[in-house]
């Protein structure tokens, strides 16, 4: 068993992250779904961008990101959906992490300043589609190069369609149940590998 901290995209905590949080805790993982909005939610990316990056500050976000895993043992996994992809990656470079997933996004430690790196040797998702109208490939190679470069492992799965936040039911445009299902076949396995022995998780 794992623990889990998610970090919800820029429309914040909506069904998609919830089902997130029951398809792993069904698994026999324990979630914390950080809400970094107290409760406030988008329906379109405009304003919930300028919400996010104009009223209250992706510093803001960062530090509430790291102040809503305080009571969260060393070990956790860390995951992002989107501009949850920020957070989740630089909690995992001020925490003990075991893991980073990531979806709907690809953000290389680069991003978080000169200083960061990526925790030493520890293992990363990154989840797709190719059509994501926020795909930056050029940022996904960063992602992959920061990853190898701190001696950790990074899967990279690429699914058809257009979606952004393809896992979320409640958008139907971008909504995607096949997509969704690969995601988690691939998604439980790996949280898993995150909850054993570094010697388990090789062999």
């Amino acid at each position: 068993m794992a623990t889990v901290a998610l970090f919800p995209s820029v429309l914040g905590v909506r069904q998609g992250i919830l089902d997130a949080a029951e398809r792993l805790r069904l698994d026999g993982h324990e979630v914390l779904v950080a809400d970094l909005y107290g409760g406030r939610t988008f329906d379109d990316y405009p304003p919930a961008m300028a919400f996010a990056e104009g009223e209250v500050g992706l510093g803001v976000l960062r530090r509430r990101a790291v102040e809503a895993v305080g009571g969260l043992p060393d070990g956790f996994v860390s995951a992002g959906f989107s501009l949850g992809c920020v957070m989740a990656v630089h909690v995992a470079t001020v925490r003990t992490v075991s893991g980073v997933l990531m979806v709907a996004g690809a953000i290389s430690v680069s991003l978080l300043g000169t200083d960061a790196r990526w925790p030493a040797g520890v293992p990363a998702q990154t989840h797709a589609t190719l059509g994501d109208p926020w795909r930056d490939d050029a940022e996904l190679a960063l992602t992959v190069r920061d990853v190898e470069a701190g001696g950790g492992t990074i899967e990279v799965f690429d699914y058809p369609g257009s979606g952004h936040l393809f896992t979320d039911p409640t958008l139907p445009a971008e909504y995607d149940p096949a997509a969704t299902e690969t995601l988690w076949g691939r998604v439980l396995p790996f949280v898993r590998a995150c909850s054993l022995p570094a010697s388990d998780a090789t062999a």
